[in-house]
């Protein structure tokens, strides 16, 4: 028997680009294009694509509400996308819209850097965020027998660890380029 991950849901999303008249490069004539929505999930950081209702207008950084129940800019999912699909509007909004969520779910990552396990016996989960070796590893290690609070707590405890929310807003943006082996804040 196999077992099935639960699929991942959003309830709310940061708008990176919206399309009105759908995208530029789509063939068909304009009165059968779609708008579309480039959008992150906020909770699991998954990138897609969402068609707006009918006369609805959203800006580049604006939330929208696509979960169950009644939407109120949003008609429909129409899937997941990669990096690479996004517009380059898009694009530059996504890491500005990344380091935003970051700070907004702040308790979450430094519960990260308070519960991370080794991977393997070789590697640790904590040595996967960009610019964290094995020296900075072991410091946090250390560091963290007492919790941290925050970000503040960490950079003040840990030297060599100037800007946490940094690595942690770069590791997303790699997990969401589909290179990485390891997930461990972008859903699937």
């Amino acid at each position: 028997m196999m077992l099935q991950r639960p699929i991942m849901r959003e309830e709310k999303a940061i708008v990176l680009d919206f399309l009105p008249n759908g995208y530029p490069i789509d063939s068909r004539p304009m009165h059968m294009r779609l708008p579309v929505m480039q959008a992150i999930g906020k909770s699991h950081f998954l990138l897609m694509e969402l068609v707006p209702k009918k006369g609805a207008f959203v800006q580049p950084g604006e939330e929208v509400y696509m979960g169950e129940g009644k939407r109120d800019k949003v008609h429909h999912i129409l899937g997941k996308i990669t990096v690479a699909k996004l517009t380059e509007t898009g694009k530059s909004q996504l890491e500005h819209s990344l380091k935003l969520l970051v700070m907004e779910h702040e308790a979450r990552f430094v519960d990260f850097f308070n519960k991370a396990m080794p991977v393997n016996t070789r590697f640790h989960q904590i040595e996967l965020l960009p610019g964290i070796g094995k020296k900075h590893m072991w410091e946090i290690l250390e560091a963290r027998k007492e919790p941290f609070k925050s970000f503040a707590d960490i950079k003040e405890r840990v030297k060599l660890i100037p800007d946490p929310e940094k690595s942690i807003a770069k590791r997303i943006l790699e997990e969401l380029s589909g290179t990485e082996k390891h997930m461990l804040f972008v859903g699937r």
